[in-house]
C-alpha cells in the first residue's frame, strides 16, 4: 500500500457475538439481545458517581423505568413493556452520555441514537411506538433519574426536584426506589435478559 493511501475508516464494532454492526447505518439482523445485555450491565449511569459496592449500570436503569411504566401505565402489554426496557439500548455501544454533554454535542448525537434505537425495536419485533408510548417512557425516565439521583448521586431532594420534578407514585414503589442499590454487573446482566425474555418474546 502507497504510504499515502489510506484505510477506510472503520464505522462498525465487533461484538462478543460475532456480530459487527455498523454505526452508522445499523442493520437489525447485526443486533443480538446478549450483546445488549452484555454492554448495559457494563456501562454506569452518572458517570460512575454514585454510592455502592458496584455501578449502577444501564441495564438495572433499565429494569427500574419498566417498572415504573408498569406503575403508571397499567393498561401497557408485553410490546410498550419491552419498548421501555430497550429505551437506552443504543447505549450498549454508544455510552451513556448525561444530559448535559448530550446537549452540548447537538441533535446529529440525537439523531444516530434514535436511528439505532429503531434498528433494535425493529430486531426485535417492536416497529414505531406511537408519541403516547415514547412520552410514557420518558415519563418513568425521568422518574427514574430523580430517584437515582438522591438514593445514589449524591442529590438534596430540592435539587433533584429542580431538575426532574417531583414524582408522585404509590408508596409502595415509591418505598423500594428510595432504596435502590446497585446490582453487580453479572446480576444486573442476567436480570435484563430474564426480563427480556419474558417481556420481548412477542
Amino acid at each position: 500500500m502507497n504510504s499515502e493511501e489510506k484505510l477506510p475508516t472503520r464505522a462498525w464494532q465487533r461484538m462478543l457475538s460475532g456480530r459487527r454492526l455498523d454505526l452508522l447505518a445499523p442493520q437489525a439482523e447485526d443486533i443480538e439481545i446478549e450483546d445488549i445485555a452484555h454492554g448495559l450491565a457494563r456501562v454506569a449511569r452518572w458517570n460512575g458517581q454514585t454510592v455502592g459496592n458496584h455501578a449502577f449500570s444501564v441495564a438495572q436503569h433499565s429494569l427500574v423505568v419498566t417498572d415504573i411504566v408498569r406503575t403508571i401505565e397499567p393498561q401497557f402489554g408485553a410490546r410498550e413493556l419491552c419498548a421501555a426496557l430497550l429505551h437506552d439500548a443504543p447505549e450498549y455501544v454508544i455510552g451513556d452520555l448525561i444530559s448535559p454533554f448530550k446537549a452540548a454535542i447537538g441533535l446529529d448525537y440525537k439523531a444516530f441514537e434514535q436511528k439505532l434505537l429503531a434498528a433494535i425495536y425493529d430486531r426485535f419485533g417492536l416497529g414505531r411506538m406511537d408519541a403516547y408510548v415514547v412520552s410514557a417512557i420518558k415519563r418513568a425516565d425521568t422518574i427514574a433519574a430523580y430517584y437515582e439521583a438522591i438514593t445514589l448521586a449524591g442529590f438534596e431532594p430540592s435539587e433533584a426536584e429542580r431538575f426532574f420534578g417531583r414524582p408522585a407514585l404509590p408508596d409502595a414503589i415509591d418505598r423500594e426506589l428510595r432504596t435502590l442499590t446497585p446490582y453487580s454487573t453479572n446480576d444486573a446482566q442476567a436480570r435484563f435478559i430474564d426480563e427480556f425474555k419474558t417481556l420481548c418474546r412477542l
